[in-house]
């Protein structure tokens, strides 16, 4: 079992990620779920995105990091070698997904850090892209990155291997526009299953409900759901909004279709939509307030018809 699961770890983290990705693209893509929301402007930031931070970036970290390492810490090399597989896993998927998970949530509760998690946001739709889609800085300061890197040096490389290729299927379908947990909610003998699967991963449901441009439907829910690989973490923190449905619309209320390098190389590069966030003296926001609406006036007898469209709803 152990040599059937490396098998398939070592295939992913070669060709078999790209290929996965691939094919999976051409499948939503032929599927027309992007729909007129793919413009040439998100098609290059997306594309962008998939190439270069995860493909590029991260491999070359890793790289350097574990040259680095024997220069800092050479008593270390290997010391957690004889640590057994699974207990390798666990350690593995803990401290990456958990440390992952405060980035996250820090990236939405912070102001500035918000702007660099944004054009993770941005886009008005749902796809195996948005996995990848990161601000080049937000990728370079992963913490979990550097701490995987730790791991894999004192050691844990070969768990290190099955984790990095379970949380890039889990990550990449949660994103994905193809709901393949919707049988788990229309099939009542699957219900038990679900109600298990939907509070230990990330699923559609769970996770497209975080990138919801709106709270007020019940549904969308970006001031949570912020576990990448395991949702577990926003059940242990308060976090987790489940409604098993999923959002009509997708991104940000205040995006103003930023140039694809504003996002991915802000600072560095700005964007020229006045009013952005990403460009010059451009306004801060935090990503978990919802802006106040403004408040029409109405006649006292016709209150209760639109009493929905002068309030703000909160969700517990």
């Amino acid at each position: 079992m152990i040599k059937f699961l490396e098998t398939i770890s070592q295939s992913l983290n070669g060709l078999g990620f790209p290929a996965l990705i691939l094919l999976l693209g051409i499948l939503e893509f032929s599927l027309g779920l992007y729909g007129k929301h793919w413009t040439k402007n998100e098609r290059i930031l997306d594309i962008a995105s998939f190439i270069f931070p995860p493909l590029v970036l991260a491999p070359v970290l890793a790289f350097f990091g574990l040259k680095f390492l024997p220069h800092v810490i050479p008593q270390y090399h290997n010391v957690l070698s004889w640590v057994p597989f699974i207990w390798g896993f666990f350690i593995i998927a803990i401290a990456d997904d958990l440390t992952q998970y405060w980035y996250h949530r820090l990236h939405h509760q912070i102001p500035f850090l918000w702007r660099f998690h944004r054009t993770h946001h941005s886009a008005p739709y749902m796809g195996m892209a948005m996995a990848s889609r990161q601000n080049i800085i937000y990728t370079f300061l992963f913490s979990q990155i550097y701490l995987t890197i730790v791991l894999v040096y004192v050691g844990l490389g070969y768990p290190a291997l099955f984790v990095r290729a379970l949380k890039t299927l889990i990550v990449t379908f949660a994103h994905s526009s193809i709901k393949w947990d919707k049988p788990f909610y229309k099939y009542k003998v699957l219900h038990p299953v679900a109600w298990v699967l939907e509070r230990l991963i990330s699923t559609p449901a769970t996770h497209h409900a975080h990138h919801s441009n709106s709270t007020d439907d019940g549904v969308g829910y970006y001031k949570g759901n912020f576990g990448n690989m395991f949702f577990l973490w926003d059940v242990i923190f308060g976090t987790a909004h489940i409604s098993r449905q999923y959002p009509k619309a997708y991104g940000i209320s205040h995006y103003e279709g930023d140039e694809w390098y504003a996002q991915l190389l802000w600072p560095i590069l700005k964007s020229k939509k006045e009013g952005s966030e990403l460009s010059r003296r451009g306004p801060v926001v935090r990503a978990d307030i919802v802006t106040e609406p403004v408040l029409i006036p109405i006649q006292p007898d016709k209150a209760a018809s639109v009493k929905s469209l002068n309030t703000v709803s909160t969700i517990n």
